[in-house]
């Protein structure tokens, strides 16, 4: 089976019914992408297929035929740097073990591409089916407003 990968047209040699994350995982190495529930509940496995986020434990590799994906380690640039969403994450210090980080940028990668401004009550119906363990969902909507842009707006409004 041929897939894009990052950009990449990749060669998988597995069953169609095999989960996107174990050919990302096992085949192409890209360990970005975590096992967590294996079961579409917590997100950590999250990528992007045709832009849209899905749980690669869950979505056969038949259904990304055709279509693109990206995984966490696809969303820098081309030279390796860091792009908005994962300066933010740093920046705001969100990781704590850091286990479902992968799979929460990805999910809000997904949000700012489809609403590049969004409220907190958009941020937190994006991102419900992500679960951090550690609690870091303040942080987490933190970051995704440093990554739009609207955390600095606001602090440059308060400080006039």
């Amino acid at each position: 089976m041929k897939l894009t990968i990052n950009g990449k047209m990749q060669e998988i040699t597995a069953d169609p019914a095999t989960p996107i994350l174990w050919a990302l995982r096992e085949q192409l190495g890209l360990n970005g992408t975590k096992f967590g529930c294996g079961i579409a509940q917590c997100g950590a496995c999250t990528v992007h297929l045709d832009g849209r986020p899905v749980r690669s434990c869950s979505t056969p590799l038949s259904q990304a035929e055709g279509k693109s994906i990206v995984t966490i380690e696809g969303i820098a640039s081309g030279d390796g740097a860091l792009n908005r969403l994962q300066q933010a994450w740093i920046s705001e210090q969100v990781p704590q073990c850091g286990y479902c980080q992968s799979g929460q940028i990805m999910s809000a990668a997904a949000l700012l591409a489809d609403n590049p401004r969004p409220s907190d009550e958009q941020i937190n119906i994006a991102m419900a089916g992500n679960i951090c363990r550690c609690g870091m969902y303040g942080r987490i909507r933190k970051a995704i407003k440093v990554a739009a842009g609207i955390d600095s707006e606001r602090q440059q409004e308060a400080a006039t």
